[in-house]
C-alpha cells in the first residue's frame, strides 16, 4: 500500500477506537480526523468538505423537522396508544408473554415506517416503561424488543433511517441512481417479518428482569445513587446511623459516609453522623425522591433547587457534550438551569460524589428543573431522551395533527411516485410544517440534531480519503481473496464486515467507511455496485449487539437498566437472521 493508504488506515483505526471509547464528542473526533487527512494531503478541500455539499445531511435535517412536527401534534398517537394497557399482570407471570410483546412491537414497527428511529423510540419507550411499572412488570422485558422492532422496520424505506438517506446520497455522489423510496422493501420486509416473529416468540424467553435488589415488587424502578448532606442544626447530627433510622429505610440503602477526608464504606449501624457529612444512598427512584423530603437531611444539590421544580429523567446522549465530563466540569446547573439529584448507571453502582462522577453515554440522570426543561432540551443532542418522572409527555397540539397527517401523506406519495425526489419532498414538507404554523422556527431548529449532521458531513471526508488513498481497493482485494469464489459470497463478506463495524461506530459512519470498499469490490468483480451498496445499507442498520451501536440502544439501555451483555442473546439471533436473509436475497434481486 502507499504511504497515504497506510496513513488513512491509521487515522480510521484511531477514529474507531476513540469513538468506541466515548471519551470525546463524536463531532470533534470526526472533524479532527478529517482535518488530519486534509493537512497531510490525503484529500483536498473539496473532498474533505464533500459531505457539506451532499444532499444527505440536508435531507436528514428536513426530515428531523417533519418528525418533530409529528411528535408535537401527536399525529401518529394511534400507534403509540396501542403500546399501553391497564390489564393486571397474570398471576405467577415471570416473563413477558407473546401477546404483550406483540402489542408493543407491532405498533412500534408500524410507526417507524414514517418516523425516524430515534424520535420513535424516544416517544414510545417512556410510555412503555410507565405501562410496565403500572402493571407490575419489569420494563426490561419490553424495551429491548421495542427498540429492535423499530430498527428492523427502518430497513424498509429509503427514509426509514438516516443510514438509508446517507447511502442514497453516496450513490448519487458516485453518479448512481439514489435509492427509491421502497427499493429496500424486498429485503427489508422479510427481515422485518422474521424479526418480529423472533421478538414475539423468543423475546420473552431471553429478556432479563433488571429490577434492582432494592426495588419493590409493586413497581419500583432503576437504582439511582444520590448524595444527601447533614446540615447545621439537623436533629440527626450526633446520632448513630441506627439511631437516625437510616438502617431501616425501605427501598434505599446507605452506601457510604464522607466527612472531611474520611470515607466510611461499608457503613455500620454504630457510625456517627456529623454536621456537613455527605451521605451516599442507592435505591429505587421513588425512594430517592422521598429522601429529598426527609427531615434532617438535605440534598447535596439543594443550593441549585428551584422553588417550583419538578423531576425529570434524562439519558446522556451518544453525542452529548456531557460525555467524559463531570457535572462540575460541565457546569451543569448554569448550562441547563437544572440540578442533578441522582445518577443511574446500568450494570454498576455509581461511587464517589456525584459532582465528580465522569458521565458516560447512556447514564440516566434524575434532574430537578423548571417546567420548561422538557421543552428546551427534549430535542437537543445533549440528551438521548428527556421525560417527566411519571413518563408522561406534554399535551400534544392535536388541533394541527390532521394537517401534519396530510403533509406526511403528501410527502410519501410524491416521493414514492417519483414526482419529486426525497430531498425535494422533504424540504417542501419541512417548510410546510413551519410556514403553516404547526411548529415555530425555534422548535424546528431544536428538532435538528446538529451533532449528527456534523458527524455525517465529516464522515463523507473520511470516505473520500479511503477511496482516494487506495485503501478501499486494498480492503476490497482482501475481502475478495478471503471469500469463497463467487459474487454472492463476496457480497456476504461485505455485509458481515459492515455489521461488525457498525457495532463500534455509528451506523452512518459504518456505511460511509464501507461504501467506497463496496464500490471497489464491485469494480474488481466487474459487476453492478448497487447490490453491494444495498448490502452496506442493511449491514449498517444491524446495530443489535451492543448498547453503543446506535443511539436508540442507549435510550432503552438507561430506561430498562440493561447491562452490556443483555443485548447479546436477542441481538445475536436478529443479527444472524438478518445477515442470512439479506445475504440470500440481495444477490437474487440486484
Amino acid at each position: 500500500m502507499s504511504i497515504d493508504a497506510w496513513w488513512t488506515l491509521a487515522v480510521v483505526v484511531a477514529l474507531i477506537a476513540v469513538l468506541a471509547s466515548e471519551r470525546l464528542a463524536a463531532p470533534l473526533v470526526v472533524m479532527g480526523a478529517v482535518t488530519l487527512l486534509l493537512v497531510t494531503g490525503v484529500v483536498d478541500v473539496d473532498q474533505a468538505l464533500s459531505g457539506f455539499s451532499n444532499e444527505a445531511p440536508l435531507t436528514i435535517a428536513a426530515l428531523y423537522v417533519v418528525t418533530g412536527a409529528v411528535k408535537r401534534t401527536g399525529a401518529l398517537d394511534s400507534f403509540s396508544r396501542r403500546t399501553t394497557g391497564t390489564r393486571p399482570m397474570h398471576p405467577g407471570q415471570a416473563r413477558a408473554r407473546p401477546a404483550e410483546l406483540a402489542r408493543v412491537v407491532l405498533p412500534a414497527s408500524g410507526m417507524s415506517l414514517f418516523v425516524y428511529n430515534t424520535p420513535t423510540v424516544a416517544l414510545l419507550a417512556p410510555q412503555t416503561a410507565a405501562w410496565a411499572r403500572r402493571s407490575g412488570r419489569s420494563a426490561s422485558w419490553y424495551l429491548l424488543a421495542l427498540n429492535y422492532a423499530v430498527l428492523l422496520a427502518g430497513m424498509i424505506t429509503a427514509i426509514g433511517t438516516t443510514t438509508n438517506v446517507v447511502t442514497s446520497g453516496l450513490l448519487r455522489a458516485a453518479h448512481q441512481h439514489p435509492l427509491g423510496l421502497f427499493e429496500l422493501a424486498p429485503v427489508g420486509l422479510p427481515v422485518l417479518f422474521v424479526g418480529l416473529a423472533v421478538l414475539i416468540g423468543v423475546g420473552g424467553l431471553v429478556a432479563r428482569s433488571r429490577r434492582t435488589p432494592n426495588e419493590s415488587a409493586a413497581g419500583g424502578t432503576r437504582e439511582y445513587t444520590v448524595e444527601m448532606t447533614v446540615p447545621a442544626g439537623s436533629p440527626l447530627a450526633g446520632l448513630t446511623v441506627e439511631q437516625a433510622g437510616l438502617r431501616s429505610l425501605e427501598g434505599v440503602f446507605l452506601v457510604q459516609i464522607a466527612s472531611g477526608d474520611r470515607v466510611i464504606a461499608p457503613v455500620s449501624p454504630t457510625d456517627a453522623l456529623t454536621v456537613g457529612a455527605q451521605l451516599t444512598f442507592a435505591g429505587n427512584v421513588a425512594r430517592v425522591v422521598d429522601l429529598q423530603r426527609m427531615e434532617g437531611l438535605v440534598s447535596a444539590e439543594e443550593r441549585h433547587f428551584e422553588p417550583q421544580g419538578r423531576f425529570y429523567e434524562a439519558v446522556v446522549g451518544a453525542n452529548s457534550p456531557l460525555v467524559g465530563q463531570t457535572l462540575q466540569e460541565a457546569e451543569f446547573r448554569g448550562r441547563y438551569d437544572a440540578a442533578v439529584v441522582a445518577i443511574h448507571r446500568a450494570g454498576e453502582r455509581v461511587s464517589g460524589k456525584l459532582g465528580t462522577v465522569r458521565l458516560r453515554t447512556g447514564d440516566l440522570l434524575l434532574v430537578l428543573a423548571g417546567d420548561d426543561f422538557l421543552l428546551r432540551w427534549r430535542d437537543a443532542s445533549d440528551f438521548g431522551l428527556v421525560a417527566p418522572l411519571d413518563g408522561a409527555a406534554p399535551p400534544p397540539r392535536r388541533s394541527r395533527s390532521w394537517l401534519v397527517g396530510l403533509i406526511l401523506v403528501g410527502f410519501l406519495v410524491t416521493a414514492a411516485t417519483g414526482v419529486l425526489s426525497v430531498l425535494e419532498a422533504a424540504l417542501i414538507a419541512a417548510l410546510a410544517v413551519v410556514g403553516l404554523g404547526v411548529v415555530t422556527p425555534t422548535e424546528a431548529r431544536r428538532s435538528i440534531d446538529l451533532d449528527v449532521l456534523i458527524v455525517l458531513a465529516g464522515s463523507f471526508g473520511i470516505g473520500a480519503a479511503i477511496a482516494a488513498s487506495g485503501l478501499a481497493s486494498h480492503i476490497a482485494s482482501a475481502l475478495v481473496s478471503m471469500a469463497p469464489s463467487g459474487r454472492g459470497w463476496t457480497l456476504l463478506a461485505v455485509l458481515i464486515a459492515t455489521v461488525i463495524l457498525t457495532q463500534v461506530v455509528t451506523n452512518n459512519a459504518a456505511a460511509i467507511i464501507m461504501f467506497p470498499v463496496a464500490l471497489s469490490v464491485a469494480a474488481s468483480l466487474h459487476t453492478d455496485p448497487r447490490a453491494f451498496a444495498i448490502a452496506v445499507t442493511i449491514g449498517a442498520s444491524c446495530s443489535f449487539l451492543t448498547p453503543i451501536g446506535y443511539q436508540t440502544n442507549m435510550i432503552v439501555s438507561g430506561l430498562g437498566g440493561y447491562r452490556f451483555a443483555d443485548f447479546l442473546p436477542l441481538g445475536s439471533i436478529l443479527t444472524v437472521t438478518t445477515v442470512a436473509i439479506a445475504g440470500t436475497l440481495i444477490p437474487l434481486l440486484w
